[in-house]
């Protein structure tokens, strides 16, 4: 949801700020201030308690919070009377984010956006919850109640909100300091596998029930477990999970790209927004499906979320927005769902009964209103049967069908778009474009990641090379986090694999440096969310486990395996592993909620390989060997190329495999190396070797 600025509004201090989700604040009537000195100075000197609200654009009960609270005359007054009110855009300081939220899961059990914290002065929260009404419904205070009773206990009580503040900070910041460290044991492995398969979902994919999210680094960390163990429960589990989804309601069956997560178990019914960060987590799972199974069926998925990347998610710039919301005209999911009429005035009367039955629409409808969200539950042979077609003429009918109805839904009012540019969400879309670019030698794919690495790397770094987290419309700010810094190398590391451009490489170890010297906790090992010298906040956390994003220390760690096998730097490899033995007590205790770290310790269980492809760029051969490597499914490895560009010191696998001669390829493990291999027949055969 977007509000157009009016003249006669007056707008407050969020109308200076680059985020969409503030902008949309900007003409409250509250007296907001974003995150910053001025709002925090204020509220010391009038010892006034600070009202934090935390959201995201693309967040529907953030809407409807500040449609019923914020927009409210008479609720605004009392916020502005009574406190010193803060918006917060999640996306662009999950620093922020990551604080408070764990001060709402400790006073409530759980937590969500918007997120709504109470604090003092000082910073220490006091209360806490998500979407309040404005009233009191649904078992919750209403939001004006709850601000008459806070702003009455810090007049009344202050004493007491003051001590409840501090014991809750001192349980946040004492967590920053535990030490979590452990031994690196291969056995992990197998304990992951275990808690993957018992939570498995054997009848609709995916893990537990609803609602369900979808999990991409369980089912990749699933598919290396059925590599390294044989088991073809995992590999099914993995296989079965990605169909499932893909053949939901979750999959935008029309554009492309996943919703964010699945409201029952069934996939059927999504939270409508879309993120760039999901799909450019599950197209890498669904290129590694279709490595693993032949199945283009898994292809396909993975090429619709770029198409839709490219077409609606690429900025003037050549970066990538950030998200999509889930309503437009003030409903959730207007834009995506349809009635049977509304197929029959498209298609016509024929091919729109036919498409009722391939996308399961129906009078009643599955969702809101008689309409419904369009999946592919049953197969295409049983849906033909059941119409009396032949499959291959409703399979070619309803490829036409797709493309008709996806030029009408263009046609309808579209939800709104972030589109600021943020350094770690465009550092997971290179790594896609570009696994995609070697999987399915699409062009567009490496041209998209090229220039989106560009764009960050010329217009989002700060004249000392540390980067900023945000960028849109000409203006980057805000200083990156650890996510920002360990997604984009993972995506450099990615791009460099797909061109061989050196230059990726070397701005991967640049960005590695302001890591290492910023970001390390020299005590326990493992990395801050923020660097040594970010504004000073509450507590300095390291955000050990995944969440909805990867946990950004073990894409760090990976990282860093990557870099040391690609450079032959020792150092980085011991930084590697200290990074893994920061976290590997915990990972040991609850290894469900530490799948990215577990996919760094396969790496390393393992034991990578290095792969160097030497021969010239135009021959034919060269291209066949290179083909070879990136259509197996071998994921412990890094790839160089040895040609005209190489850069012998920067790479030294390359050192005296020049491309002069016959293409060849080597295979190594800790630089020992077999035979060149120097036709595709013999590549596979060294490859598939465990």
């Amino acid at each position: 949801m977007s509000h157009s600025p009016s003249a006669d509004r007056p707008s407050n201090r969020l109308a200076r700020e680059t985020s969409p989700y503030l902008l949309q604040h900007a003409q409250n009537p509250v007296d907001w201030y974003p995150w910053g000195p001025e709002a925090l100075e204020r509220a010391r000197r009038e010892q006034k308690p600070i009202f934090l609200s935390v959201g995201y654009s693309a967040c529907h009960w953030c809407h409807v919070m500040e449609r019923e609270s914020f927009e409210e005359a008479s609720i605004a007054a009392l916020m502005n009377e009574h406190f010193v009110n803060v918006k917060v855009d999640r996306e662009e300081r999950p620093d922020v984010d990551e604080i408070y939220m764990k001060a709402v899961q400790a006073m409530t059990g759980s937590g969500g956006w918007p997120m709504s914290v109470f604090l003092t002065p000082d910073l220490e929260p006091f209360f806490g919850g998500t979407y309040f009404p404005p009233r009191g419904r649904y078992g919750r205070p209403g939001f004006a109640d709850l601000l008459v009773s806070l702003a009455r206990a810090w007049e009344e009580d202050r004493e007491r909100v003051l001590q409840h503040g501090k014991r809750l900070s001192e349980r946040i910041v004492a967590e920053g300091r535990v030490d979590t460290r452990g031994e690196i044991d291969p056995r992990v492995l197998d304990e992951s596998l275990a808690a993957l398969e018992q939570s498995f979902d054997p009848v609709w994919g995916g893990f537990g029930g609803a609602p369900k999210f979808p999990h991409a680094l369980d089912l990749r960390l699933l598919l290396r477990h059925a590599r390294r163990t044989g088991s073809e429960t995992a590999r099914h589990a993995a296989l079965h999970s990605l169909d499932r989804m893909a053949r939901g309601g979750m999959h935008d069956q029309l554009g492309g790209g996943f919703h964010r997560y699945s409201v029952d178990e069934q996939w059927l019914i999504p939270h409508f927004e879309k993120m760039l960060y999901d799909n450019a987590l599950l197209v890498p799972a669904y290129l590694e499906a279709y490595l693993v199974s032949g199945e283009p069926r898994f292809a396909t998925p993975a090429r619709a979320a770029c198409e839709w990347m490219l077409r609606e998610m690429t900025t003037p710039e050549g970066g990538f927005a950030s998200s999509q919301d889930a309503d437009s005209e003030g409903e959730e999911g207007r834009f995506f769902v349809w009635t049977p009429e509304e197929l029959a005035r498209v298609l016509g009367a024929r091919d729109g009964a036919w498409a009722c039955a391939w996308f399961g629409v129906t009078h009643e409808g599955n969702f809101e209103h008689g309409t419904s969200a369009l999946w592919h539950n049953e197969p295409a042979g049983e849906v033909a049967r059941a119409l009396g077609v032949a499959e291959a003429e409703l399979v070619e009918r309803m490829e036409s069908a797709r493309t008709r109805l996806l030029e009408a839904r263009a046609k309808r009012v579209r939800p709104a778009t972030d589109d600021k540019v943020l350094a770690a969400w465009n550092g997971l879309a290179i790594s896609a474009l570009s696994q995609a670019h070697q999987v399915l030698e699409e062009p567009r794919y490496l041209a998209a990641a090229q220039r989106a690495a560009r764009f960050v790397l010329d217009q989002m770094r700060q004249p000392d090379g540390r980067l900023f987290a945000t960028a849109r419309h000409g203006r980057a700010h805000l200083n990156a986090c650890l996510d920002d810094y360990a997604f984009l190398i993972q995506g450099l590391l990615d791009l460099y694999e797909s061109d061989f451009d050196p230059a990726w490489l070397r701005s991967a170890l640049e960005l590695e440096a302001v890591v290492a010297t910023r970001f390390e906790d020299a005590e326990f090992g493992g990395f801050f969310t923020t660097g040594h010298d970010h504004e000073v906040l509450l507590a300095r956390l390291k955000g050990p486990h995944d969440g909805a994003l990867p946990a950004g220390n073990a894409v760090q760690a990976l990282n860093l395996l990557r870099l040391a096998e690609l450079t032959g730097r020792v150092e980085l490899a011991r930084r590697a592993e200290r990074t893994l033995r920061a976290f590997a007590g915990l990972a040991h205790r609850y290894p469900a909620a530490f799948s990215q770290l577990i996919l760094a310790l396969d790496f390393l269980a393992v034991g990578p390989r290095e792969i160097v492809v030497a021969g010239a760029s135009d021959d034919p051969m060269t291209a066949a060997l290179l083909r070879t490597v990136r259509t197996t499914f071998a994921p412990q490895r890094v790839v160089a190329r040895a040609d005209e560009r190489s850069d012998a010191e920067l790479t030294p696998l390359v050192r005296g495999r020049d491309g002069v001669g016959a293409p060849r390829a080597y295979v190594c493990r800790d630089y020992a190396c077999a035979l060149p291999a120097e036709r595709p027949e013999e590549l596979e055969r060294q490859l598939s070797d465990s």
